[in-house]
C-alpha cells in the first residue's frame, strides 16, 4: 500500500518526508506495532537509537522477565 502525503502537510508541519516517516514509525511503535524502523528508512539499531533519544524503551521488561533472570542467575550461582 502506498500513502501519499501532500507537500502542504510537510510544509505545515515543517518536517521533511523522512522526519514525518520517523514520527509515524515512533507513534505506531508506541501502539505496540513492531518492526517499523524499515518504514522510517532506518535499520533496527538506528531505530532503537531514535527511540532512546526520546526516552522510549525499545522493549518491555516486565516482572516475568525479571523473575526469569533471577532464576537463571541463581542457577548459575551468581546470586
Amino acid at each position: 500500500m502506498s500513502v501519499i502525503i501532500p507537500d502542504e502537510i510537510l510544509y505545515a508541519t515543517k518536517m521533511t518526508e523522512a522526519e514525518l516517516k520517523q514520527e509515524i514509525a515512533v507513534m505506531l511503535f508506541q501502539k505496540k506495532k513492531p518492526g517499523l524502523g524499515k518504514f522510517a528508512g532506518m535499520n533496527r539499531i538506528l531505530f532503537k537509537h531514535l527511540l532512546a533519544s526520546r526516552k522510549i524503551p525499545a522493549y518491555e521488561y516486565d516482572i516475568k522477565d525479571y523473575e526469569h533472570d533471577i532464576k537463571t542467575l541463581r542457577e548459575l550461582g551468581r546470586l
